[in-house]
């Protein structure tokens, strides 16, 4: 089964990196629009580990065609919205099956 995993939203929060972040040389390189395609579950090649690990479950989830988490929280019950585990710059993607 395909899974579409579209960047959605990219949020910045700069007080808390100017507070708690060490400067660092590089940061995400997902662009909102941006999509990846999991065949049967697995990562995409492209997606980033971090963001990967935020969203596995609901990835194979779909993939196995389980669906309707948290019991109706999506308007679409073969989807789920999930952001990365990054505090200082989330990117929230869009998680669909496209293919069955």
């Amino acid at each position: 089964m395909k899974i579409r995993i579209t960047a959605m939203r990219k949020s910045e929060y700069p007080d808390l990196m100017k507070q708690y972040e060490n400067p660092i040389n590089h940061t995400c390189d997902v662009t909102v629009g941006q999509e990846f395609i999991s065949i049967d579950g697995q990562k995409p090649e492209e997606l980033c580990e971090s963001a990967w690990e935020s969203m596995e479950y609901f990835v194979r989830e779909l993939a196995k065609g389980g669906g309707n988490f948290y019991d109706g929280w999506m308007k679409n019950p073969a989807s789920a919205m999930i952001s990365c585990n990054d505090g200082f710059r989330p990117v929230s993607f869009y998680i669909e099956v496209i293919e069955e």
